[in-house]
């Protein structure tokens, strides 16, 4: 298999799994600023209380919102902001383990797996059209 058909897989795997993310946890954020009854009661949070919480992760979607669909895009900037949301969502993951434990370490995994395909696959394509680009002035 050719490197650049595998690498567009994971690409497309991180972004998928970027905007899922986003949009996940725009709802846990939404739902913690509202005080919805799907949280636990009388829990302990790392940041603050479950109103600050939710504010940070309407935040941390934000940004992997804006990371997806910069990576469906191309570019070296959707390669970066995908890596930091990924890691910000890993970070969070690890942060909520007290509470999730199962949850915590399967949203950590695909947050390693994002950063893998971007740091490994996402800045194939501009190497190809540099080439691409210096043979066609020669």
């Amino acid at each position: 298999m050719d490197d650049e058909v595998k690498g567009g897989g994971w690409i497309f795997f991180a972004g998928t799994m970027m905007l899922l993310a986003g949009v996940l946890n725009g709802i846990w954020g939404f739902a913690a600023i509202d005080n919805a009854n799907f949280f636990v009661g009388n829990a302990d949070f790392i940041i603050s209380d479950l109103n600050a919480m939710g504010w940070v992760l309407v935040i941390v979607a934000l940004i992997q919102l804006i990371a997806a669909f910069s990576i469906y895009g191309g570019g070296q900037f959707g390669r970066w902001i995908g890596i930091f949301a990924a890691s910000l969502g890993a970070i969070g993951a690890l942060l909520s383990m007290p509470g999730y434990p199962l949850w915590s370490v399967c949203v950590f995994f695909v947050d390693v797996l994002i950063i893998y395909g971007l740091a490994t696959y996402g800045g194939q394509g501009h190497k190809h059209e540099r080439a691409g680009d210096r043979s066609a002035v020669h």
